[in-house]
């Protein structure tokens, strides 16, 4: 998920940063100190490493860290009846991202070869999906979807 924090230096107030995104990497930018590693550490414990790198400057030890945001978005296209950028603030599955664009368009989607594209370690990845055996109860396999995945419903070959 993309994330963004609130950072209050209550002794340093100039200091304070409002909606500072984690970035995809994984870091934050902030003034005096520079990239600072966020993803996968408590707002207690990126506290505790921002009140050793700002230590010189405060004249109060003391930062808040506050989570403001975890919404990302997804993206579908193809065969559906509403495509384009879904915000979402949950974990979703590639079947639920479907049904948030309006659903498969029932005269032309090709359920069978439902495409989600996501980039991993740098490299774009193809996940082919059966998403009609997942709604007609034979599979109950579905991809839980990441920050920016693309959704794709083929259209149908007649």
């Amino acid at each position: 998920m993309l994330w963004s924090l609130s950072i209050s230096f209550p002794g340093s107030p100039n200091l304070n940063v409002t909606a500072q995104p984690i970035r995809r990497d994984g870091t934050i930018s902030l003034q005096l100190v520079g990239e600072v590693a966020a993803a996968g550490k408590t707002p207690a414990e990126l506290e505790k490493e921002l009140l050793k790198l700002y230590e010189p400057q405060l004249s109060l030890n003391q930062i808040s860290v506050t989570v403001q945001s975890s919404a990302y978005p997804v993206f579908v296209t193809g065969s559906v009846l509403h495509p384009g950028k879904i915000q979402v603030d949950r974990p979703i599955t590639d079947l639920e991202a479907i049904m948030e664009a309006g659903g498969f368009d029932p005269l032309k989607a090709n359920m069978r070869a439902v495409v989600v594209l996501r980039y991993e370690d740098g490299q774009l990845k193809h996940i082919i999906r059966n998403l009609k055996r997942v709604l007609e109860g034979k599979s109950s396999l579905l991809l839980p979807l990441r920050p920016s995945d693309i959704v794709y419903v083929p259209e149908k070959k007649f």
